[in-house]
């Protein structure tokens, strides 16, 4: 019902507006009773669970930063089944983000191109969603996703990832700091280990308990992946995430005219899978067992979830193939993955 609902209906709107029209629907299905009946339906078997980061995560399948910038649909979001979320990018300012059209679908590859540019409201409005959202009896694992404002100087960012952490780790159950994000003038340079390690330390005693991870790029050379892995671990960091969107654009199957037209931004989806996996192993290798570590990249069904378990992941974030499968996707993800556990294979 949903592909052909995508190709007839979805497909001819602004890729931007029908995510907006989507959240209207996830925001009212995480309302009581909407909410009881929705996750009656798609809650995780209970063999899914599993324990990281000194939580207990329904499912190890959850959805990444990028979906609910705002934090307004957490709650319908976990009544979709979902293990967890990670609300965000979130920044100290509030900020529009780049002019639209500013995300773009390449469906012959399952793919999305967006250059959105940490659209949001800012942490203070952020914070008191947050403090509501966690009076709720029953409510998602909250991850939080923040960054660096555009407005403040990347010489001046520590003191604005602080200032983000400040509001915002006492009410996260994890705090990420996104370094990663092609679409932010100068962020991605913080991701060298000289200028990283002081805003992590500043961000780590910022966030005190809270557990606090990093999330890279999957267009780092391995070299430098094993670097910013083993100062994570250096700095008694909780975790990493691995990885970001890519800016390559390799091996497409979508025309060349297409492609060119969306423009600048990060790749995410399928295309993504590959690099994804391969990041995912060489952290892995890299850093002690009890280090949590995230994968997200090119993940679309049970079969990829469980990939990414063997290979070494505490747990699975997803967000691009949520366009091509629909609302009913984490249920079919958790639903594979009891099936494959049952049959041994997992």
């Amino acid at each position: 019902m949903y592909p052909f609902f995508f190709r007839t209906v979805l497909s001819r709107l602004d890729p931007e507006t029908a995510h907006h029209g989507a959240m209207t629907v996830i925001r009212v299905l995480g309302i009581p009773p909407f909410s009881w009946i929705a996750r009656g339906l798609t809650a995780p078997a209970p063999e899914l669970a599993t324990t990281a980061l000194g939580l207990r995560f329904a499912s190890p399948f959850g959805v990444a930063a990028g979906f609910d910038k705002d934090v307004i649909g957490a709650s319908g979001l976990h009544a979709l089944g979902f293990g967890h979320v990670e609300v965000g990018t979130i920044t100290a300012v509030p900020q529009e983000g780049n002019p639209r059209p500013r995300l773009f679908r390449l469906v012959p590859d399952r793919a999305v191109i967006n250059r959105m540019g940490f659209n949001n409201g800012g942490a203070e409005a952020a914070a008191a969603r947050l403090q509501r959202l966690r009076r709720r009896r029953r409510r998602p694992v909250l991850g939080v996703n923040i960054g660096k404002s555009r407005v403040v100087d990347v010489d001046a960012a520590t003191d604005d990832y602080v200032r983000s952490a400040s509001l915002l780790a006492p009410l996260a159950d994890y705090l990420v700091v996104n370094v990663s994000s092609p679409n932010t003038p100068g962020l991605r340079g913080l991701q060298a280990v000289e200028t990283l390690r002081p805003l992590l330390e500043a961000v780590r005693d910022t966030a005190g308990t809270t557990p606090l991870l990093v999330k890279i790029a999957p267009d780092l050379p391995d070299d430098e992946v094993v670097a910013v892995a083993r100062l994570a671990v250096d700095l008694s960091l909780a975790g990493l995430i691995a990885t970001n969107t890519t800016l390559s654009r390799e091996g497409l199957r979508t025309p060349g005219d297409v492609v060119s037209a969306a423009g600048a931004g990060g790749l995410s989806g399928a295309p993504l899978r590959a690099r994804s996996l391969e990041v995912l192993r060489l952290v892995r290798q890299n850093v002690p067992a009890g280090f949590c570590v995230i994968s997200v990249g090119g993940v679309d069904t049970a079969d990829d979830v469980q990939e990414r378990l063997d290979a070494g992941a505490d747990l699975i974030q997803g967000y691009t193939a949520f366009l091509y499968r629909g609302p009913l996707w984490a249920r079919q993800v958790n639903r594979g993955l009891a099936r494959l556990r049952a049959s041994g294979r997992a």
